[in-house]
């Protein structure tokens, strides 16, 4: 099949705002109950009976959260959409809508957006949100997404960061660092690419951490699990700035300290591995790398025996008093405090 060089380039200019909106979202289906009016009219309209409303926004900005030299933009849709449902999940909520929103420079085509798009609707369909609502607008510094979740819960079935207790068990879903160490792959091949832009990167052993960064998975199945079990969480966060700074969050907010166990974090061997190729620690890459989107909660003791031999389940420490401190626990059986040391998006500005 011969490639073409000159693809379709269709300029944002030749639909106007309202064109555009609309021939990116005519697609949307709607299938939740709770939403009455979706895309189309001056606002959404969502009914929720005896529940409480879960909402979460984010922002993902080109430069300083994504680099499309090597982020394909269907993969980016997708992503942008993950890390707003992880949030909902994250307080044992289940998403139901997400609004769109988007600034974008002249150089992107309406081909590109139509590819960003796309996964927009991957995501919403296989988690089975609506998209009822967005905005697009013009943008002098590159590709700017925002995308608003919104979610249910029954009253009182809600997990705040606020409930841990002393002797709660501090339990991770999944395993940490794929994410970061798929980023320092796609960044080297970035940098080879530079240097020889013939060279076609191998990336075949690194597929599960490379796409732990491109197309990472919110946790919905945990909530399920959960409720499965009968297990209601004491508190509960999502992975998204590192390890070190979620537990860190836990432990302020529900005055608590922890013991977290260097022996008991899940690395998956791809992360192990790369590690070693890159000489970089593997314990400090689970700490601090961030992006992972698992889950971290507080488990009631009482509960253990429900989560026991889980596989999407591990047991990474306990909470203890807050006059005890945060620590970890070395291999050799050392106590390190824990500090903040994740992605902080106001310090990593490229």
């Amino acid at each position: 099949m011969i490639e073409d060089k000159n693809p379709k380039r269709t300029p944002l200019s030749e639909l106007g705002e309202f064109k555009l909106i609309e021939h990116l979202t005519d697609h949307f289906e709607i299938n939740q109950k709770s939403t009455v009016k979706g895309i189309g009219d001056d606002a959404a309209i969502l009914k929720f009976e005896n529940k409480d409303v879960v909402i979460s926004t984010d922002l993902l900005i080109e430069g300083v959260h994504f680099d499309l030299s090597y982020v394909p933009l269907k993969h980016l849709g997708y992503k942008a959409v993950m890390v707003n449902l992880s949030d909902i999940y994250a307080m044992n909520a289940m998403a139901t809508q997400i609004t769109v929103s988007i600034a974008v420079s002249n150089r992107f085509p309406l081909e590109a957006l139509e590819e960003l798009y796309a996964g927009i609707s991957t995501a919403a369909k296989l988690y089975n949100v609506d998209v009822v609502g967005g905005d697009t607008t013009s943008s002098t510094s590159g590709l700017i997404i925002s995308i608003t979740a919104i979610g249910e819960v029954n009253q009182g079935e809600q997990v705040l960061r606020t409930g841990a207790q002393p002797n709660d068990l501090l339990v991770v879903t999944g395993d940490l660092g794929g994410a970061y160490m798929g980023l320092q792959v796609l960044e080297r091949e970035k940098e080879v690419f530079k240097v020889n832009p013939q060279s076609q990167p191998d990336l075949s052993m690194y597929t599960y951490i490379v796409e732990r960064q491109l197309k990472p998975e919110a946790r919905k199945d945990i909530v399920e699990l959960l409720k499965q079990l009968e297990v209601k969480p004491t508190s509960m966060i999502d992975i998204s700035d590192g390890l070190s700074s979620e537990i860190i969050h836990i432990c302020k907010q529900s005055k608590t300290g922890v013991d977290l166990y260097e022996n008991k974090i899940p690395l998956d061997p791809q992360v192990i591995s790369t590690c070693e190729e890159f000489n970089i620690d593997s314990t400090t890459v689970a700490l601090n790398g961030g992006e992972d989107y698992e889950l971290l909660m507080t488990v009631a003791q009482d509960d253990y025996p429900k989560i026991k031999g889980n596989p999407n389940l591990t047991v990474i420490g306990y909470m203890t008093e807050e006059s005890k401190g945060m620590h970890l626990v070395t291999r050799a059986e050392e106590r390190i405090p824990i500090i903040a040391k994740g992605w902080n998006a106001l310090n990593n500005q490229s």
